[in-house]
């Protein structure tokens, strides 16, 4: 289980770093594949994230705080929703609020 867990948090990782590299690429170069990056790491990041609650649920790999869990999730929800918004309709806002969510996201894990 143990190795499970420690590929999921490094795919985690993956996603994103994506987020924000997509965010960063949109931002400063309107590169027309920044969207699709930005989707494709967000749907990793938010897949991830709920194998991981799984895994460690089912094998009492790490102490869950089930409030901060829900949190994360509704914020990757929402990096989600807005990187789906942002692919049929890129806006430099949608990828500034999908950065900062991720950063947000980043802020609760590390610090709650």
């Amino acid at each position: 289980m143990d190795i499970l867990y420690s590929v999921l948090v490094f795919l985690h990782m993956i996603g994103l770093a994506g987020i924000i590299a997509g965010f960063l690429m949109q931002l400063m170069t309107d590169n027309v594949k920044a969207t699709k990056v930005m989707l494709h790491s967000s749907l990793l990041q938010f897949v991830t994230g709920l194998l991981l609650v799984g895994v460690a649920e089912m094998g009492d790999v790490a102490e869950m705080n089930h409030i901060k869990i829900g949190v994360k999730l509704v914020v990757a929800l929402a990096v989600v929703v807005i990187a789906v918004l942002n692919q049929r309709k890129p806006a430099k806002n949608l990828a500034i609020t999908a950065g900062v969510l991720a950063i947000l996201n980043i802020a609760v894990a590390v610090f709650w």
